[in-house]
């Protein structure tokens, strides 16, 4: 009797439901589809932050950046299934992909250059401010109304367009813009597309997996995949490889702790973003303060362990699976399980990790580049449901304007104190959150909600 209610309970259709069993065969699929999306993104920061950073004096050797690879995408896996399964008052209970974020990455460089235990040391206690700032959002979180949620979300999806069409054109193999690298990524975005459109049933929501799949193979025969730099990898750590834990001794200085807490904030903005267009997008609702507290705790308190166990930079909620969320509305938790223990082995195992950097980035921009701006179209979507009144009209027009605008503008901030170039001038999601919020603060309430 058992055996045949777990085999009812396991269906296909699930795939479209938060909870439920999915047969293991088309789960999986599903589960790498998340992880094909994020995989580049998620080690590249680390890449850049090991390539300047000292400890005790010395640069990092090339085992010591394989490692911290391998670290990352153990702590994305559990970053994942915290999110997934939450313990305690730590997840969200949503589909939501963490990975090593990219919003850090100007502070990691500043600290990491002096010593990768002072970053290590600001992770820390940036990590558990962010996450005290979930366990309260219930106090705080009736700031964030519709529409500057809204106004956060299409900054997300506005501030990685170029990253989408920047690996559109780009290959390790040709320069950026090449004939070849064009081509294999419009091949890889036609094969998409036509998946999607001729596919029946579930197996048309698998239709990034399967236009990845076709851009590879097409990506071999003009040269793009190096399996040399796999076997490197599989060289240098072996074909099983434990993690090495708390390698990094934290040191604690006010300064970077103080930088580290300020991004800690806007990295807070993002999640709060990509989980409430997860839930729009995705599951058609709005989230819940409990799903806020959650999510934040999993973004702050995992990235302390990031750093501090790990020794990689923080973790975030990752905006291009908030894509693939909207766009297929796979949003079963049972599926994305297996994603995040794809990132789990691969941490693990080196060589499931080395296959991985394998995937030339022209075809990863193949299937981003539609990702990436449903993230926008969410957005657009959650001001409708907003309503566009006179005042939040206003407040979205001048937000956008000025959050984006800055960061347009090459020297906007050199006459200011460096700490606002630093938080702003690469990041418009901080400067639409901050002009919204303020604009919130101060405009009067409409007295009627009469559209314009």
């Amino acid at each position: 009797m058992k055996n045949s209610l777990a085999q009812q309970e396991a269906r296909v259709e699930n795939i479209y439901r938060l909870d439920g069993r999915v047969p293991i065969g088309k789960a999986i699929p599903f589960g790498l589809q998340h992880v094909l999306a994020m995989f580049v993104a998620n080690v590249t920061p680390l890449i850049i932050i090991a390539s300047v950073a000292v400890y005790n004096g010395q640069p990092f050797s090339g085992i010591e950046t394989a490692r911290l690879l391998q670290n990352c995408m153990i702590i994305a896996g559990i970053g994942t299934m915290l999110q997934l399964y939450p313990i305690w008052k730590i997840g969200s209970g949503l589909p939501v992909v963490m990975g090593v974020s990219f919003t850090f990455l100007a502070a990691a460089i500043s600290t990491a250059s002096q010593d990768y235990g002072i970053m290590v040391g600001a992770i820390i206690v940036g990590g558990c401010f962010e996450g005290i700032l979930g366990l309260t959002a219930q106090y705080w979180r009736k700031i964030i109304t519709p529409i500057l949620s809204a106004c956060v979300v299409v900054a997300i999806g506005l501030s990685i367009l170029n990253v989408g069409v920047s690996s559109f054109g780009s290959s390790s193999a040709y320069p950026l813009g090449s004939w070849q690298n064009l081509l294999v990524a419009v091949i890889t975005l036609a094969a998409a597309l036509i998946f999607h459109t001729t596919m029946k049933g579930v197996a048309k929501q698998l239709y990034v997996l399967m236009g990845m799949v076709v851009g590879y193979i097409v990506s071999i025969f003009f040269g793009m995949v190096d399996f040399s730099a796999m076997a490197g990898t599989i060289k240098e750590l072996g074909v099983v490889a434990v993690p090495q834990l708390f390698a990094f001794k934290p040191q604690f200085q006010i300064g970077p702790i103080l930088s580290f807490c300020l991004v800690f904030i806007v990295s807070a903005v993002e999640t709060i973003g990509d989980t409430t267009a997860t839930c729009t997008g995705g599951l058609g609702r709005d989230i819940t303060p409990k799903e806020v507290s959650g999510s934040l705790c999993v973004d702050g308190f995992a990235s302390a362990i990031s750093g501090g166990v790990f020794g990689c930079s923080p973790i975030t909620s990752f905006s291009q699976n908030v894509g693939l969320i909207s766009m297929t509305h796979v949003v079963n938790r049972y599926c994305i399980m297996f994603g995040a223990l794809a990132m789990i082995l691969g941490g693990l195992f080196p060589p499931i990790g080395a296959f991985f950097t394998t995937l030339p980035d022209c075809v990863l921009g193949g299937c981003t580049v539609i990702m990436f701006g449903s993230i926008m179209m969410s957005g657009i979507k959650m001001m409708h449901d907003a309503g566009m009144t006179n005042r939040n009209t206003l407040i979205a027009a001048t937000s956008l304007c000025l959050g984006v605008g800055v960061t347009q503008v090459n020297g906007f901030f050199d006459n200011l104190p460096s700490v606002f170039g630093s938080i702003f001038a690469g990041n418009m999601v901080a400067g639409v959150f901050v002009v919204g919020m303020i604009l919130e603060l101060c405009l009067p309430k409409d007295p009627k909600r009469n559209e314009v």
